[in-house]
């Protein structure tokens, strides 16, 4: 039986070969904040960050991620201590109904970590392309992340270029 590190947790996977990742989180494991939107990998509501890297667990099959490092929306923060990407979601209204708003969150850390603090808001649009949000007009969702990245910096997430 393979290991996969969830959340810091080593997790068995004891999943059939052909179950999806997004599945094996939701019903195997009772992680239900990755979200099923599309399952074609167009919406990126189901976002999760693998080895540091945003990936759609929709079209991703859970044997793919043996030996990885695996990180989901409920391993980020609690509702006393957010994670400072959601806590920019927060207070920038970078959500309206919710159901984006994870994979939002996980997508805002990966471009963080890649583009670093200064991020311009025209390199979070570009590379927001593949996450769909119904709501909210993706302004707020964009004043987030650049947020976020800012306080990512601030909180020692970000790491020092090289």
């Amino acid at each position: 039986m393979k290991v996969i590190k969830v959340n810091g947790t080593p997790r068995a996977n004891d999943a059939p070969p052909e179950t999806l990742l997004v599945d094996w989180l939701r019903d195997g494991l009772g992680l239900t904040g990755t979200h099923i939107g599309c399952t074609t990998s167009q919406c990126g509501a189901c976002n999760v960050l693998l080895d540091g890297v945003a990936v759609k667990a929709c079209t991703l099959l859970v044997a793919q991620c043996e030996g990885a490092e695996l990180t989901t929306i409920e391993g980020l923060g609690s509702p006393e201590a957010l994670h400072p990407m959601q806590a920019a979601f927060r207070a920038a209204h970078g959500l309206q109904c919710g159901f984006c708003t994870p994979g939002m969150v996980m997508a805002g850390i990966a471009i963080a970590r890649t583009h670093g603090p200064e991020v311009s808001l025209e390199t979070i649009r570009h590379e927001l392309e593949g996450n769909l949000c119904r709501c909210t007009g993706y302004q707020n969702i964009v004043a987030a992340i650049a947020a976020g990245a800012r306080a990512m910096a601030e909180a020692g997430l970000l790491k020092e270029p090289a």
